[in-house]
């Protein structure tokens, strides 16, 4: 699905505060969540963020983890599904990674 770019900017913003709202209600004591400009900041404990944004001219959600790196998302089939790994899902790739960490499942 090729998004204008109202659209995508409705779509995006409205994962992010969701991203932002889930992890902060499920780990607030334990991750500081900024969520500023359209760019969603969660710091860890002892060092290492997660930083996630909107990038408009790619119509993309990009993601640097702690964990698994740089990651790119489009939106397709009501998802952000990863430009280079197909099975790859935004929500359960960060849910996983944040349970791995914490051992609380965020319901994003």
């Amino acid at each position: 699905m090729t998004l204008d770019e109202t659209r995508f900017a409705t779509l995006a913003g409205d994962k992010l505060e969701a991203i932002s709202d889930a992890v902060d209600e499920a780990l607030g004591d334990r991750i500081d969540v900024d969520f500023n400009g359209g760019i969603l900041t969660m710091t860890l404990p002892g060092g290492g963020q997660y930083v996630i944004n909107k990038h408009g001219p790619n119509r993309e959600i990009w993601l640097s983890s702690p964990a698994s790196g740089a990651w790119h998302f489009a939106y397709a089939d009501d998802a952000w599904i990863s430009t280079r790994e197909p099975k790859a899902v935004l929500d359960r790739l960060l849910v996983q990674e944040l349970k791995d960490r914490f051992g609380v499942e965020v319901a994003i």
